[in-house]
């Protein structure tokens, strides 16, 4: 995040179907940033990573691990790079190695 904060060489151009041409900075990144740590939009509300693995926890203990190999992304969030591995990364963090 801090790169993100402070390059201009991550800037990038798209043209929207109207031909006008916008350039997102940093933005790209601290949008999806926002779902893992909502503190960035001043919430005081858990992460997506979080709300997993709490709605895990709350299951049957002899469930959870196929809960674990099972998690599905899905909607328009999903289409930002690397979004899976960074919440596959994070639940791997929170949740029992056995």
């Amino acid at each position: 995040m801090a790169t993100a904060a402070s390059s201009s060489a991550l800037e990038k151009s798209y043209e929207l179907p109207d031909g006008q041409v916008i350039t997102v900075g940093n933005e790209r990144f601290r949008c999806p940033e926002a779902l893992f740590q909502p503190s960035f939009l001043g919430r005081e509300s858990s992460g997506i990573h979080e709300c997993t693995y709490n709605s895990i926890m709350k299951c049957d203990v002899d469930i959870r691990k196929d809960l674990y190999g099972n998690v599905v992304l899905s909607g328009g969030t999903t289409m930002f790079p690397g979004i899976a591995d960074r919440m596959q990364k994070e639940l791997v963090n929170l949740a029992p190695s056995t």
